[in-house]
């Protein structure tokens, strides 16, 4: 399993949110590059970058930190936050993203997504699948559907996608542990790759995701807020 930590930007610095609330905020560095630095210096290979001011804005914001760590370091990147046109998607590809996510724009307009994912392949685009008490989240996490999280990955699959960021947002940033019934449901019943986002608080997290199946796990808070050492992922990877 790959273990992908997190860096949320937010007017620049790196920050973290419990939930998607903005208001709840908390500034842990002021340069996400430095802190993408550190990640490399442990050993870790990949990096999930998401552009809070651009989920907020509707449109992509920070393509200039998604520049400056992929060029300044050998992470690959996943970006998202913010990507709603067909220039947001050349712009994060442009300064460096390895793939990108849609979940908005997946959930309101499928025909874009679908033309993403026809254009890129299936190895660029990654769904987003937020969901809250089941119920797929758009637009920063502030408007819910009436979609089913889990039927809105099998609709998806079924059209060609392979990777799948599943976020259940009432555990996002409470570091109280993740959704395992719910990453278990969808690998017993879809053929995805699914990386699992929210909640992670400890080294036994990590490991219940890994043995349920998961293709990655995101870890940001419970780094940020010294739950797990990057020394702990360091010796994990080896």
């Amino acid at each position: 399993m790959r273990i992908i930590p997190a860096i949320d930007v937010l007017g620049g610095k790196c920050v973290r949110l419990s939930k998607g609330d903005y208001a709840t905020r908390k500034i842990y560095r002021d340069s996400p590059l430095d802190v993408a630095k550190e990640f490399e210096d442990c050993g870790l290979k990949y990096l999930h970058l998401v552009d809070l001011d651009g989920a907020r804005s509707q449109h992509i914001v920070n393509y200039g930190v998604l520049r400056e760590i992929a060029t300044k370091t050998s992470l690959t990147v996943d970006f998202g936050g913010g990507i709603k046109s067909d220039d947001d998607v050349r712009i994060a590809f442009e300064n460096g993203a390895a793939q990108i996510t849609g979940g908005s724009v997946a959930a309101r307009q499928p025909d874009v997504f679908l033309r993403w994912l026809s254009t890129y392949g299936a190895e660029k685009i990654i769904l987003g699948a937020d969901a809250n008490n089941r119920k797929i989240a758009t637009q920063g996490w502030i408007r819910q559907s009436e979609l089913d999280v889990a039927d809105f990955i099998a609709d998806y699959a079924r059209k060609g996608i392979s990777y799948v960021i599943c976020t259940d947002i009432q555990k996002d940033g409470m570091l109280q542990g993740t959704s395992n019934e719910l990453y278990a449901e969808i690998i017993g019943k879809i053929g995805v790759k699914l990386i699992a986002s929210g909640g992670v608080s400890s080294m036994d997290d990590l490991t219940a995701l890994q043995q349920i199946g998961c293709e990655g796990a995101i870890v940001g808070k419970a780094i940020y807020e010294g739950r797990i050492a990057l020394e702990e992922l360091k010796k994990k990877l080896q």
